[in-house]
């Protein structure tokens, strides 16, 4: 029940949305999804996850970006500090800039066997996202057990 009052599209495979929803015989009702977006919360934060980028298909017409700018909310870009990530994550930030989405902050999540440190990325990210602050976000190690604050993490990255 909880579920479904948070998340009440999901799919079995894990594919882009419109895809995964395709092998379920089943359509994402993308203005159903941005009423849903929108609806006023009552809780401090209201996380809308981006489903796998900026540029992932919803449906046969609308990205991820769509639903970012039809829903009008700042955006927290969460990257990982694999190799490729400067472009994807520069791509993205410049796919948000040009449908006038507010890029609140980057967070690189230290991603395993990096060819650099999570840090030298993050300075590499700061030298071309401008005002938007960059935080790193280090990998817990495999035992560790202690579970991630998103909400001081988010308030964290808003300042």
């Amino acid at each position: 029940e909880n579920l479904d009052a948070v998340t009440p599209w999901r799919f079995r495979a894990p594919l882009s949305p419109d895809m995964a929803a395709a092998r379920e015989g089943r359509e994402i009702p993308f203005d159903e999804v941005v009423t849903f977006c929108r609806a006023p919360a009552h809780e401090e934060l209201t996380l809308i996850e981006g489903i796998g980028g900026v540029m992932v298909p919803l449906d046969s017409r609308h990205t991820v970006l769509d639903l970012i700018a039809a829903v009008g909310a700042p955006v927290v870009l969460v990257a990982g500090s694999y190799l490729g990530t400067l472009s994807h994550t520069l791509t993205a930030a410049a796919a948000l800039a040009s449908r006038g989405c507010p890029l609140l902050a980057t967070i690189v999540s230290e991603s395993p066997d990096q060819p650099v440190a999570a840090q030298e990325t993050a300075s590499v990210l700061r030298r071309f996202l401008g005002e938007a602050p960059v935080h790193v976000l280090p990998r817990l190690a495999a035992d560790a057990r202690a579970p991630l604050d998103w909400l001081s993490i988010l308030r964290v990255a808003a300042r």
